[in-house]
């Protein structure tokens, strides 16, 4: 259950920008992000990985820290849950699970694409898995060649990186509600 959650939280597809524009040394996350890639360290089990995925909401808090919504299909039916990723010291470095976990975000050179990569010890084992996270949902191979690079850094097994089907792009009920949550003036939100 707490790989699946681990998953979950890495699952960050579909951004909402922030109210505010961060201050220039200060990556802006938000947005609406689709997964292009995953790759895990050979600890997920078969049936924890996902043929497809989902979009997911994910809002810039204060301090820098920034709270994820994930979206995901579960016994036939589709459930949401937040996260909260903590800002730490280190650059690119955030904390989650009650610091149990440690999530690292590395910028590639393609443009609007990162990776989301997960570290955490559970029962004396270490945990990896990494996501190709792109603000389109169009493939583009050139960033893809650079996953494969990071992978190969970080010593993980190529043949662990799969390429999960984007499930339904985000239905207009839910972009609605997405825009309602950022554009909220004052605490009211708006009404259509």
């Amino acid at each position: 259950m707490k790989n699946l959650l681990i998953f979950l939280l890495l699952g960050l597809v579909a951004v909402l920008k922030a109210q505010e524009a961060p201050p220039d040394n200060q990556e802006d996350y938000s947005g609406i992000w689709y997964t292009k890639a995953i790759v895990h360290n050979g600890s997920l089990p078969s049936h924890m990985i996902p043929s497809k995925v989902f979009p997911v909401v994910v809002t810039a808090l204060e301090g820098e820290d920034m709270e994820v919504k994930v979206t995901f299909w579960k016994k036939g039916q589709c459930h949401e849950f937040k996260i909260v990723m903590k800002k730490t010291d280190e650059p690119g470095r955030y904390t989650t699970f009650h610091g149990k976990r440690f999530v690292y975000v590395e910028e590639l050179s393609v443009k609007d694409h990162y990776i989301f990569y997960c570290e955490s010890h559970q029962r004396g084992k270490l945990f990896g898995m990494g996501k190709l996270m792109g603000r389109d949902s169009k493939e583009n191979p050139e960033a893809v060649e650079e996953f494969k690079e990071f992978v190969q850094r970080k010593g993980l097994r190529e043949e662990n990186i799969f390429i999960p089907e984007m499930s339904g792009p985000l239905t207009s009920h839910r972009v609605a509600r997405a825009l309602l949550q950022v554009l909220a003036v004052g605490g009211a939100e708006l009404q259509v």
